[in-house]
């Protein structure tokens, strides 16, 4: 075993004794169809703490030559698949984390001199025998190894774009690291296997990739990839069992990605953190300081402000992702903005439809607090009067109800406000803090329709009353309450046993004015 040649599978073995740890073998599988054939060149993106070094350790445990890890394996899923024997450590396999050079050898030419030097050095610790044309080429050792041998290469490489965090500016930097990888890689025979894994995608020069040889799997389009992002559904049912947590309460907290063939994925960070602590919270958010949002959504394009509003408001954004030049710098509209966010974890993109959300109440509060200290003085105000106006629908205060939506309305008036629909998220952004004490529905079903929206208690709030809103255009706030009674929104709610509160909202586009009806219903 050698420092980055055969590291061995220590580093997995830590990862699978943790107290947590879910089996994501499958995913070698998927390697294993790939090595050795044109689709041998990987790169799977994720945001941080999404298990992306962990899967590294995974593979450089598996494919690793010079030890056994069979007794590792034979318990999780990849062992029941026919190509578990045949590459069960097979291969001459190398583990780079790029962080590790770039953050201890300062400039890129050194750094990759380093790179080149030190893994060239451990390769020929590794062989001495064999006979070298140039042993102070990479490209020339790992030729002459793989031509001596007849042994592939499977080359693990973590954080592959921390040049592009570290050096966001030097774009000559940039290409000189993507231009070392291409040569290292493209058109050598002794690569069975290159899996790259980081944040972002592959770097664009113009509209091309730099490395088009990889196929690639993001957060945008992960592809059958997709289920290794997080935890599954049942994953998390399976851990909250274990550890005598609400799964509901999880699932609004952590839930959110989406995507073909895995429907609902959790925040594997966070997940873990919740079961062991015992409680919910915003641990994703703390691995990274909020400012990294606020950077991002303080840039004046347009269109990014009113986007950002509606998403906060539970609303859906369509995008279009095709510009985006897979850097950190690099931006041409409101879009590009967007999708880094994409892949940097803060929304959740629909492949289908080709939209863009905040995925679950974790990510909103930081979204909340990202613009609580920005320029963003009319989200802050909303935000900040919210707390006021779901008080003043706890006390039943009419008045102050359809203040506090006047003032969020004004508040938030660079919005097109021409119908119910953007009334609601008015509405939405308007009682943000309720999130705190509600799982809140949009366009509930009911049977006899569909409540515009409804505030369920959250299961540690269940002294709140319940609440159901129906919204009005240019009619009144009585009309909304009849409404709810006539089509028996309430029984949407059969489960729930304690007070109902029925609030009609109405906006009168002449007056351009709101009223409010409130009343309460005990089951």
């Amino acid at each position: 075993m050698g420092r980055y040649i055969n590291p061995g599978n220590a580093a997995f073995k830590q990862n699978i004794n943790s107290e947590i740890y879910i089996d994501m073998t499958g995913l070698i599988s998927f390697c294993n169809k790939q090595i050795n054939t044109n689709q041998r060149f990987v790169c799977v993106s994720r945001p941080r703490r999404f298990g992306k070094s962990m899967t590294a350790n995974m593979l450089t445990a598996y494919y690793g030559r010079g030890y056994d890890s069979k007794s590792l394996f034979d318990g999780f899923e990849i062992a029941g698949r026919d190509s578990y024997q045949a590459n069960l450590n097979r291969y001459n396999t190398l583990y780079i984390n790029m962080q590790n050079f770039v953050s201890s050898y300062k400039g890129v030419t050194n750094f990759l001199d380093k790179l080149n030097s030190f893994i060239a050095r451990d390769l020929i610790k590794e062989y001495p025998d064999i006979d070298y044309f140039d042993n102070t080429s990479l490209t020339d050792v790992m030729t002459d190894i793989f031509t001596q041998t007849g042994i592939s290469f499977v080359i693990i490489i973590d954080e592959w774009d921390c040049i592009f965090r570290e050096y966001k500016e030097d774009t000559k930097a940039q290409n000189m690291y993507l231009d070392f990888l291409r040569n290292w890689f493209k058109d050598r025979d002794y690569v069975g296997l290159c899996y790259m894994t980081g944040i972002l995608p592959i770097k664009k020069y113009g509209t091309q990739s730099a490395l088009n040889m990889f196929s690639e799997f993001s957060m945008e389009n992960p592809g059958e990839l997709a289920k290794y992002i997080g935890f599954s559904t049942d994953q998390v049912k399976n851990l909250c069992d274990r550890y005598c947590m609400d799964f509901d309460e999880c699932r609004t907290w952590y839930d959110g990605y989406s995507f073909p063939g895995a429907n609902e994925i959790y925040n594997p960070k966070s997940v873990v953190e919740a079961m062991m602590r015992k409680r919910f919270g915003t641990y994703w958010n703390q691995t990274e300081s909020f400012d990294a949002l606020r950077l991002y959504i303080d840039m004046n394009y347009e269109g990014l402000r009113d986007a950002v509003i509606s998403m906060m408001a539970g609303n859906k954004v369509k995008i279009d992702t095709g510009s985006f030049s897979n850097d950190m710098t690099t931006f041409h509209s409101a879009d590009d903005i967007m999708t880094l966010l994409i892949h940097l974890g803060y929304l959740a993109y629909d492949i289908d439809t080709s939209e863009v959300y905040i995925p679950n109440n974790e990510i909103m509060q930081v979204f909340g607090t990202a613009t609580s200290v920005s320029k963003w003085d009319e989200v802050y105000i909303a935000v900040k009067q919210s707390d006021d106006l779901l008080k003043a629908t706890w006390r039943m205060d009419e008045e102050a109800v359809a203040a506090g939506v006047q003032e969020a309305h004004l508040e938030t008036n660079h919005l097109q406000y021409n119908d119910e629909n953007a009334l609601s998220y008015t509405i939405s952004l308007a009682y943000f803090s309720a999130r705190e004490y509600y799982t809140i529905v949009r366009e509930l079903p009911t049977g006899e329709g569909f409540a515009d929206m409804v505030f369920i208690p959250r299961k540690n709030y269940r002294d709140k009353p319940a609440i159901i809103i129906e919204l009005k255009w240019n009619k009144d706030a009585e009309t909304a309450i009849a409404q709810i009674r006539k089509k028996q929104y309430v029984k949407s709610l059969s489960d729930y046993k304690g007070n109902i509160l029925l609030v009609g909202i109405n906006y009168d586009k002449v007056s351009k004015e709101h009223t409010c009806k409130i009343e309460k219903l005990a089951m």
